[in-house]
Order: C-alpha cells, then structure tokens, then sequence
C-alpha cells in the first residue's frame, strides 16, 4: 500500500522529537566527536544578560565545522560538506588546494599586467580594478582530483567530506575579464591567455581566449568582504565551472598569444592518461556530479520512519536539471527535488523524502545537467578514462544504511 503524503512540517516535527539531544549526537548532526565540549550555558538565558556586542561576529559555540587539512605548503583542506546548509560555503570553511603556501601580498602594491598580443599592454592596480563595473555571481569552484580518495577503493569509514570536500560555492564579486580585454584592445589573432599566480610556485596555466570573453571574472571579492588568502587574495581568476587549477589565484600577470603556453601544470600535471595511451589535454569543464550529505558516515539513523535525504549536486556545463535518488542499490530510481536557487555552474540542493523500514539497504544519487549529460557509474567512467587518471571523478557514490542505523560509505555505483 503506498504510504499517505506526509507533509513537510510534520516531518521536521516527529524529526525533532523523535532525536533529542542525546539522539542528535547519536546520528552525527551535533558536534563532531573529539571536538572540545562546548561552554556551559545558562539553564535559562532569559534570567542572565546575553554577551556584548563586538567588531567581529563568531559562531555559536555548539556550531563547531572545520575544514580537514592534509599536507602543509602543498596541500588540500576539506570543506565540510555534510555540516553545511543551503549551497554558499562560509568563507572560512572554503576548500583550499595549494602549490606553495599562502602568500602574503600587500593591496596597496598589488600590480596585475596584461600584456602579449594586445593594443595597449596595460598595468592594473587594485584601486584601477575597483572602477571599473562590477558584477556579482554564485559559483562553485572544484579541485580536479576532487573524489579521489574513492577512486581506488572503498573505505567505509569516509564521509562526505572526505570524498568531495574540494568543492564548495561562493558569492564571487568583480570585474568581467572581457571588459579588461576591451580595455587593452585584444587583437584578432589572440587565442590563449596565460594566467600567472603570485604565489611561490609561480603557478600558470593557458586559457582560451573564448572563455575570457564569456564568464571569466577577475574576483576581489567572495560572499561580501573581499577575497580571503587562501582563495586568491587580494585578486583572483574565477573560471566559472572549470577545474580549480585554472582558477589562478593570486593573479598577477596575463598574456596573450596564438597558441598554448604549454606550462608544467598542463603538462605533467592536470592532464588526463587514457586507456588506449593517449591523454586528454585542457580537460576544463568539470562534469555533472552529486553526492548524498545526510544521511552519510558517521551519521546513526536512531529511527526507522521518515527521513529526508539531502545533498548537492552541480555541472560545469550549466543548471542541474534533475538529481535522481535511489533507495534501494539503484534497481529504481525517482526524482528528487530541487530546492531554489537552481543556478548555473553553481552548487544546487537536493532533498528526497525516504520512509526507511528498517531493512539493510544501499542509497545513491545521480545528476542530469541541462545539456542532458547524466552522472556515471564507476564502470562507465573507468571505461570513458581507463584507471590511470587522477583527474575528473564524478562518478556515483554508495551509502550503504545497516539494520542498526549506521551509514557507510559504500564506494561507487
């Protein structure tokens, strides 16, 4: 018999009383173990004045997200996305990947150069950057080797984070890189840009001259302060929808020429080997992707009965048109739905009510973007790849729910 409609209210109700607070901690929705236990509070706060105000704001101290951190000046922090609400990313909780540490750049001496084959090679401090037009936009941004962890095996033990923590979306604020090119007078001839970073590795990579001229933004800003440090600051390149590499952070130099520059970053690194020994070059766009945030390791469903399935999904090509959920091992699958804004090349939200029985059993998600692409499994991407890359995993993950509530990873579908 088909279970009744159940409305949204009534599940965030019987959700909440059905927890508690010792149930909260149980299904891994409250503070993560290991962490500091949280101050203690006043039994009741109507009978105590509350805190002062202050220059800074702070997070409650029972809201303790943090990012993973693996590696020191060369390295990759984690965003945590199964702690995360809606589909920004806190500036602070942002996915880093860095070459060479974080420089240390003044604003005041800040110089970015664009220079080659142009009319009017032309120096650009950050107040020259200011006066031109601004435009604002939410975009994701997504390390290339994002999902590798998984690739190779399938540790139950990872979450979500541990997974796909190298992506994560921000409100970018800046200056279309077109109207800079108008500006110096791009000539006709010019078909790559070579995009330099001020950072110890002096990281470059080539751009067609195309995507400048479509979305590219030179960003001093990310969700309404400028730039952090660790995502470019004081200037950035955002690449909307393209590997994180290309988004070269802080921006110093580009030039234009007729043809690739062919830097050690598009050449020993960030090029995908294929099974018939051929390798694909300049792979940018970031395919249609998804994966569940709740329920996922370490969460412990503490009840059978209704539950929402959530999570995000995104495409390099355009909007996601559709996420599908399966809640038994994939043998069926129905729409999920997708909660507004649905942007894109940026994060969107998904959510799917599920009435567990109780029984074991495996969930999985899979997005269809706008251009009718639908995410892989596991063996089409390796077929598509062969098993040498390390670049592009998008393939469908695994979440495998046992009899007692407890969420595993379950590697790939």
């Amino acid at each position: 018999m088909q279970d009744a409609p159940l409305s949204r209210r009534v599940l965030l109700t019987s959700v909440a009383s059905a927890l508690g607070v010792h149930a909260l901690h149980k299904a891994g929705l409250a503070q993560a173990p290991g962490q500091p236990r949280v101050p203690t509070v006043p039994p009741d706060p109507t009978k105590v004045p509350g805190a002062p105000l202050s220059e800074l704001g702070r997070r409650s101290p029972f809201e303790r997200p943090r990012r993973i951190a693996i590696g020191g000046a060369q390295g990759s922090s984690f965003a945590p996305l199964q702690d995360l609400c809606g589909i920004v990313t806190p500036a602070d909780l942002h996915f880093e990947r860095h070459h060479a540490g974080v420089p240390a750049i003044d604003p005041h001496r800040y110089k970015l150069l664009i220079h080659g084959m142009v009319e009017r090679p032309t120096v650009f401090d950050l107040a020259d950057l200011r006066r031109f037009p601004s435009v604002s936009h939410l975009y994701f941004l997504e390390c290339s080797g994002n999902g590798g962890v998984s690739y190779g095996g399938a540790r139950p033990d990872l979450s979500p984070q541990a997974i796909d923590g190298l992506t994560s979306t921000s409100e970018w604020t800046g200056v279309p890189l077109a109207t800079l090119f108008r500006e110096v007078g791009v000539k006709t001839g010019a078909k790559w840009l070579l995009a330099e970073g001020e950072d110890a590795a002096v990281m470059a990579r080539s751009i067609p001259v195309d995507k400048a001229w479509d979305d590219a933004l030179i960003a001093y800003g990310q969700n309404g302060e400028a730039v952090r440090p660790e995502q470019g600051y004081p200037v950035r390149l955002v690449l909307p929808g393209w590997e994180g590499n290309a988004n070269v952070k802080w921006l110093r130099r580009i030039e234009l020429a007729d043809k690739p520059f062919m830097t050690r970053e598009e050449t020993s690194k960030y090029t995908d080997p294929l099974a018939d020994g051929t390798a694909r070059m300049f792979s940018f766009a970031m395919d249609a992707k998804s994966i569940i945030t709740f329920p996922a390791y370490p969460v412990i469903l503490p009840d059978r009965g209704w539950w929402e399935i959530s999570g995000i999904a995104w495409s390099g090509r355009g909007r996601i048109s559709r996420v599908d959920v399966s809640t038994d091992a994939g043998r069926r699958w129905a729409p999920a739905d997708l909660q507004a804004p649905v942007l894109p090349k940026c994060h969107t939200r998904f959510r799917y009510l599920w009435n567990w029985d109780g029984t074991e059993t495996t969930i999985l998600s899979r997005a269809v973007d706008e251009t009718g692409y639908v995410q892989p499994t596991l063996d089409q991407l390796r077929k598509a790849r062969g098993v040498g890359t390390y670049y592009h995993f998008n393939h469908i993950r695994e979440w495998r729910v046992r009899k007692d509530g407890a969420v595993m990873f379950g590697g790939e579908g």
